[in-house]
């Protein structure tokens, strides 16, 4: 079987833009709809979190779509994580402004962390780690060992922000819990990324 072609590749500037472009303009917007409400400019929605929820989803929508889109036009290929994750962005952003209920919008990591975890879980209990399965091609001589580990280590932090999202939705405000997924999140990711760091090292992963 010939090896399948080298597809483009993205600038990191550029990554970074797609994966967290989206999210800042999320927590933007959000903002402004809030400002919008109490300034009496959105008069017909219920609340200022409601009219925060549904301005900052609809630009959360668009902008997540763009950023797919984008991503397709400069490699030709989606990953089967961010076609996933646009899906449900569409779907539960869409449930949130037509029902006008902040509550799906903010169920919505819920669900992604849920699915990335149970993905990981099934990919260990099978003996085909999922994460080598999309990434070996960025983890180049990481050993077996390692791919396990690592899937295994990430399937834990999937249902910790399965738990802290739970709880964060239930007991913070709208505002709370929005600061808590666009910062505390992000913050959480990057400096477990980084701390997979001296593992990934021992298992033979090979930089150039």
């Amino acid at each position: 079987m010939p090896p399948a072609p080298d597809r483009p590749k993205l600038s990191s500037t550029a990554r970074m833009a797609i994966n967290f472009g989206p999210l800042l303009l999320f927590f933007g917007a959000s903002k402004l709809g809030k400002a919008l409400f109490e300034r009496g400019q959105l008069p017909g929605l219920a609340d200022a979190e409601v009219a925060s929820a549904v301005v900052g989803t609809a630009v959360f929508v668009v902008a997540s779509l763009i950023a797919a889109l984008w991503h397709w036009g400069k490699t030709r290929h989606l990953p089967a994580a961010m076609v996933f994750t646009t899906v449900i962005v569409v779907l539960f952003g869409g449930l949130t402004i037509w029902l006008q209920d902040k509550a799906f919008i903010q169920l919505k990591p819920s669900i992604i962390y849920c699915v990335f975890a149970a993905l990981l879980v099934g990919g260990l209990v099978t003996g085909r780690p999922t994460l080598q399965l999309v990434m070996g091609e960025a983890l180049p001589g990481l050993t077996d060992t390692g791919w396990r580990l690592l899937t295994r280590n990430w399937a834990i932090f999937f249902l910790t922000l399965l738990a802290a999202n739970e709880v964060a939705r239930r007991y913070l405000s709208y505002d709370d819990w929005l600061s808590f997924k666009v910062w505390g999140v992000t913050a959480a990711v990057f400096v477990f990324a980084i701390a997979q760091g001296p593992l990934l090292a021992r298992h033979g992963l090979k930089l150039d």
